[in-house]
């Protein structure tokens, strides 16, 4: 029940964030009000994109974009590491957060 709750989450978070990243924010919207939405919409999966953010950072050494996070939460059932850690962050589960947060992979297959 726990998995299909923190799945509806992402699915409701990427649709209702989809919807409103219409416009001038289409392209490339700053980072800290894509995360203000998410925390508005579903606090565990902004706490989740978080984590998200600093295993990518701490992983691939560079910020990861806002783009690149919409398409991480939106595309098909969204990116396995980022809903491992929504879930994580969901049931307070400090050490699922670690081990999802090793598995991030870095585009191009560049990690540190």
């Amino acid at each position: 029940m726990k998995c299909r709750t923190s799945s509806l989450i992402s699915t409701l978070a990427a649709g209702l964030l989809a919807g409103a990243l219409t416009g001038a924010y289409a392209v490339e919207m700053p980072l800290d009000d894509y995360l203000g939405l998410l925390q508005q919409i579903a606090p565990a999966a902004e706490a989740g994109a978080r984590a998200y953010l600093a295993a990518f950072q701490q992983r691939c050494g560079r910020p990861m974009r806002t783009s690149e996070l919409r398409r991480a939460m939106s595309q098909g059932d969204g990116d396995p590491v980022l809903m491992g850690l929504i879930r994580a962050s969901q049931q307070q589960d400090a050490a699922a957060e670690v081990q999802w947060a090793r598995q991030m992979r870095c585009p191009g297959g560049n990690a540190r």
